[in-house]
């Protein structure tokens, strides 16, 4: 009996990936958002929007790690479709002790890229951890979750 439930389970309950051969190629957007928070110690580093630390500028090194994860996503997640990206976007915003980490990824496919959306924010604030850690381990990676998505069977924006 074939589980209706979840899309990566085939008739005999085994995982697969989707078959989408049959879907249409439609341009397919999705944001994804990371909250990471600091530390007064590490936000004091904060000037002009970037931390500098001994690793170089952290935001900058977090934007090319999320763009380098978000290509790489199709082998790291075991039933992921391999796409190439058309574009994967990034913005960065200082709220208080918060970082927010938005990943916009953009693709003409029969498969969606929230996936590469989701691993590009959260690598991204995994880097920032990673260059802010010798300041302090007191470093929260708060939220990961999909904002927006378009394309494919329905749009979908987080309301909250």
């Amino acid at each position: 009996m074939k589980n209706d439930k979840f899309s990566h389970i085939d008739s005999g309950n085994n995982p697969a990936m989707v078959n989408v051969s049959d879907k249409h190629v439609t341009v397919r957007t999705a944001t994804a958002r990371s909250t990471v928070q600091l530390t007064e110690e590490i936000m004091s580093g904060l000037e002009q929007g970037e931390i500098h630390s001994k690793k170089g500028p952290v935001f900058q090194t977090a934007i090319i790690a999320g763009t380098m994860a978000a290509k790489k996503t199709g082998e790291l997640i075991p039933l992921c479709h391999p796409i190439g990206l058309d574009g994967c976007d990034f913005t960065i915003n200082v709220k208080g002790l918060e970082v927010e980490i938005e990943c916009t990824a953009t693709i003409a496919a029969k498969t969606g890229v929230e996936m590469e959306a989701l691993t590009g924010a959260s690598l991204a604030a995994l880097t920032i951890y990673d260059m802010c850690k010798a300041l302090s381990h007191n470093i929260v990676i708060k939220e990961t979750r999909l904002i927006a998505k378009t394309g494919g069977k329905k749009d979908f924006r987080y309301d909250g």
